[in-house]
């Protein structure tokens, strides 16, 4: 019905005024709550940390967004990059999102500025 569109009109469009792009709204619906984008860490690395380390073994967006949504389509400690948080903070449970979830994430990830 006319309603529902409308309804449903408004809802993406307050979307979009809380988030500049769907990457970002998928961080802060699913990633914040473990990694935090300040320097407390929470259960796992700042997102910051993250970025920071990959971005220097993948300095090519095209090159860090295929890793990182391979890497957390399938954590394995034999392909990351950060030991010692895997040590600190074990690593990183499968989450169960597909493949072009993680790489909007990631995308957002790579932009994301400090």
């Amino acid at each position: 019905t006319l309603c529902m569109k409308i309804k449903l009109l408004i809802l993406l469009l307050s979307i979009n005024l809380f988030a500049s792009s769907y990457g970002e709204l998928l961080f802060n619906g699913n990633c914040i709550t473990c990694h935090s984008t300040n320097e407390l860490n929470k259960s796992a690395p700042t997102i910051i940390e993250i970025q920071k380390i990959y971005k220097s073994s993948f300095p090519l967006k095209k090159d860090f967004i295929h890793y990182m949504s391979t890497w957390v389509l399938n954590p394995n400690k034999e392909t990351s990059l950060m030991d010692d948080a895997i040590e600190k903070y074990k690593l990183m449970p499968m989450l169960g999102y597909d493949k072009e979830t993680l790489e909007e994430i990631s995308s957002y990830l790579y932009d994301l500025t400090n």
